[in-house]
């Protein structure tokens, strides 16, 4: 599910292209470098890391994302170099080779009219239908090039050691599962009405019995605009922290999906929570502000969907798959298991 981003990217992006050569100087590694003035005040680089963080981060992410995505295409390219050296061939010719000679061969008239059907167009038929054809056999073209450089990759030893940003999280009064002493911390920005965070619970679930003692979860609410349920929702298993079972009843409104008001004051019934405390949390909305804020801050984050998920602080990515979480999971546990063995070499 997409949410609203506040700030203006671009000139996050600009301010960190501006920044960035500076914070990583010897000058401004010191957070106490002075980089602005106004009318005599000194701002230093802390000031504003504390004071602008999440709008740093957005910035921050936005390069992160551009390098990443030239590295992936220098890698790619890397490859193919390397694979038609091998052959003795040209780039040229070992794509000709193997991935224009694997495009299919264009489709019969009858699927080119019926794809012409599904076009948004005025024009007829016989107008549009070369650039129909062109278009097709880019995409084909596309799909096979993708597809003989993900079997290059899976012959080569790639290491990516580029690292995302990591984002100064609030998790003080987050609810954590999994042991408050675990050395990785996975937190997921999610929305009980959310079909994705609905659809990818039960894999969490899974994750958290796998990494248990390694891991620990935090849940952060984000209750969409767009969802009429989502924010009395979160203010309900809040309250339901307040009695010290904020898990069982965030796993009872993942496991129901009922999420009218009626209904929650009924999980808590089931929960045998103190319903008239709770009905009287939820009626008066005691955590109303509170869970506002949270959707503030994936905000300010600019955070563009859910769930989202953050590793010890990296930004994974939004909608990430089990199998995506469970490889970030392992790499940043490798990397916090050689912490010690580092800094004794050091």
């Amino acid at each position: 599910m997409i949410i609203p981003v506040l700030a203006t990217t671009l000139f996050l992006f600009a301010l960190y292209s501006f920044a960035a050569p500076a914070a990583n100087s010897d000058a401004s590694s010191d957070r106490s470098a002075v980089i602005a003035e106004i009318d005599g005040v000194r701002v230093t680089l802390g000031d504003l890391e504390q004071k602008r963080a999440a709008d740093l981060f957005q910035a921050k992410t936005a390069f992160y994302q551009a390098e990443r995505k030239a590295l992936e295409a220098f890698i790619d390219d890397e490859l193919l170099k390397r694979q038609a050296k091998r052959e003795n061939l040209t780039v040229e010719q070992l794509l000709q080779q193997h991935v224009n000679r694997a495009v299919a061969k264009d489709p019969p008239e009858e699927a080119l009219r019926i794809y012409y059907e599904g076009v948004e167009t005025d024009e007829p038929y016989e107008k549009v239908r070369d650039k129909i054809i062109e278009h097709l056999r880019q995409r084909r073209s596309e799909k096979a090039r993708t597809a003989y450089v993900k079997s290059l990759r899976s012959k080569a030893n790639v290491t990516i050691a580029l690292s995302p940003p990591k984002a100064d999280l609030q998790l003080n009064e987050a609810p954590v599962r999994g042991g408050q002493r675990a050395g990785v911390t996975l937190v997921e920005y999610a929305d009980y009405e959310c079909p994705a965070c609905q659809q990818i619970e039960p894999e969490l679930k899974k994750l958290e019995a796998e990494y248990r003692g390694k891991v620990s979860f935090i849940y952060k609410d984000v209750p969409l605009p767009m969802h009429p349920h989502a924010q009395k929702a979160a203010e309900a298993a809040r309250c339901a922290n307040a009695q010290g079972k904020f898990w069982e009843y965030h796993d009872v409104l993942f496991d129901t999906k009922q999420l009218g008001v009626d209904e929650l004051k009924r999980h808590a019934r089931a929960l045998n929570l103190d319903t008239t405390a709770f009905d009287k949390c939820l009626d008066s909305g005691e955590h109303a502000e509170m869970v506002k804020s949270q959707l503030g801050e994936a905000q300010k984050l600019g955070l563009v969907g859910t769930p989202s998920f953050f590793i010890n602080g990296r930004l994974v990515s939004t909608g990430a798959t089990p199998d995506a979480l469970r490889r970030e999971l392992d790499q940043e546990l490798a990397r916090v298991s050689s912490r010690p063995q580092q800094t004794a070499t050091q």
